[in-house]
């Protein structure tokens, strides 16, 4: 039974016991000999006893079914705040609502909602931290089995392309058969250790990059291209200026310097390479040239995921990108990003 029709059943009873109440009374204070005259006193044209009888039974159905309604419409707000609470709904409001009743409802479903969102808010925030822990452990993984691995490469293969490098240095040396085709084969595979050596290198600062650890970029920079300079057969000029900016864009440029280096030592077959860290005009511009064989820049940039990293760290701190090669005539990557001076991140 809806609460309509409750209403109403309530309304009718209660006006039935008021009908018997008020004929009771009525019937006491003028006692009738005869009670067939009740159908002959009329009211409006109505026999009074239809009238005692009928109109209080139509008032209480009126009344039932306006009260009814009213209640009905009152709940179903009710039911729908609820509803639109356990959908995670914008909640509506009961508009110019007077009854105290249904106000401090009300304001016991906000309080509900506001506990709902916090708990939501709550488990959002351990759901990310989890995520960054999931991700932190995993990355710290990785850090540490790249690094395993360029340490077993170091040890092994590198020492063993060193002494290959050597043994062939001396073999060359030494040879005095006069033999040209020999002397250009093992000129070769001199030249291919060679490279191979260059390419390990690379390699092993793709695995292993050096991090700035607490330094500026300019001690960081200088740091990697002296060491670079011991070990690779090319020429190395740098100019480097002591900037300041901030710690995420000194990390994400050091880190594309990594990457430009690695490309040549592996690809470039150059024999120059020069870097340039400067400022000029409020931009902050880092130039990588080599001297190398150059590539298709187009093909490349579809297919080199290095090359798309290095873009996506320029972009991630304000900056532009931009790589020029001619096959045969080198390289030439340059990065621009915006110099902030402090407080102009904070506005």
């Amino acid at each position: 039974m809806n609460m309509v029709m409750r209403q109403i059943l309530s309304a009718v009873l209660f006006s039935i016991l008021i009908t018997i109440i008020i004929a009771g009374t009525t019937f006491l204070a003028f006692p009738l000999k005869e009670w067939e005259r009740l159908w002959e006193v009329e009211v409006f044209d109505f026999p009074y006893l239809m009238v005692i009888v009928g109109a209080p039974l139509i008032i209480g159905m009126i009344i039932g079914v306006v009260y009814g309604w009213f209640w009905r419409r009152k709940l179903h707000g009710i039911d729908r705040q609820l509803n639109e609470l356990v959908k995670g709904q914008k909640r509506s409001k009961f508009e110019n609502e007077t009854i105290q009743e249904i106000t401090a409802i009300e304001k016991h479903i906000s309080q509900l909602e506001e506990k709902i969102n916090k708990q939501v808010e709550l488990s959002q925030r351990l759901a990310t931290e989890r995520t960054n822990e999931r991700e932190q452990s995993l990355q710290e993984v990785v850090i540490q089995e790249r690094n395993r691995l360029a340490r077993e490469l170091h040890d092994s293969v590198s020492q063993q392309l060193f002494a290959a490098s050597m043994m062939m240095s001396a073999i060359n040396e030494g040879d005095n058969s006069g033999n040209i085709a020999i002397k250009k084969q093992l000129a070769m595979v001199e030249k291919m250790i060679h490279q191979s050596q260059l390419e390990m290198r690379a390699l092993l600062l793709h695995l292993r990059p050096v991090a700035l650890k607490g330094k500026s970029i300019r001690e960081g920079v200088e740091e990697l291209l002296a060491e670079l300079t011991q070990k690779v057969p090319m020429t190395i000029e740098w100019n480097i200026e002591d900037i300041k900016m901030d710690k995420g864009v000194e990390d994400q440029l050091f880190r594309i310097l990594q990457e430009s280096i690695s490309n040549t030592l592996r690809h470039a077959k150059a024999d120059r390479l020069d870097v340039l860290l400067i400022e000029r005009d409020e931009l902050i511009i880092m130039r990588v040239v080599d001297d190398g064989t150059g590539f298709d820049v187009e093909q490349a940039k579809s297919s080199s995921y290095g090359l798309q990293n290095m873009q996506e760290r320029a972009y991630e701190v304000g900056g532009t990108f931009k790589i020029v090669s001619i096959e045969g005539q080198g390289t030439r990557l340059e990065v621009k990003v915006p110099a902030l001076k402090e407080g102009e991140t904070n506005d």
